[in-house]
């Protein structure tokens, strides 16, 4: 298996981001744009971080004005450092409240699986063959 630098990573899944990879929860509140790549690709950027990298997936609550506007999703690697690909996303002054870790289940994810898979392959043409 080959090793990559966090940097090709990065690089790989920023290039795969798209309209057709978005969140359509996220479509319904705001349009997905190019210049706000990372808009709606949380969930599925940490479970693909999640199996090229481990660690856990962490989930928090994000608000904004005092109300819940969905979830956020994040990735924390054995050692303890967060990362976090799709942060930027928010600039409209949001918080993220009440992380906790989320155990992953077991195979793909059921939900929104059509988009990871999409956004899993287009992380492979960069990269070349992942895990799993």
């Amino acid at each position: 298996m080959p090793t990559w630098t966090l940097s090709e990573i990065e690089t790989a899944v920023r290039a795969g981001w798209a309209a057709d990879t978005c969140s359509p929860d996220d479509v319904e509140r705001a349009a997905w744009e190019p210049g706000n790549p990372a808009w709606g690709h949380c969930d599925i950027t940490a479970l693909l971080l999640n199996d090229l990298l481990g660690g856990d997936l962490v989930l928090g609550e994000v608000h904004l004005d005092g109300e819940r506007h969905g979830f956020h999703w994040w990735n924390r690697l054995p050692g303890g450092l967060e990362i976090d690909l799709t942060r930027e996303q928010f600039r409209r002054g949001q918080t993220i409240t009440a992380a906790r870790v989320v155990e992953r289940p077991p195979g793909r994810p059921r939900r929104r699986a059509e988009e990871y898979e999409l956004l899993r392959s287009r992380v492979a043409r960069h990269l070349g063959p992942l895990p799993g």
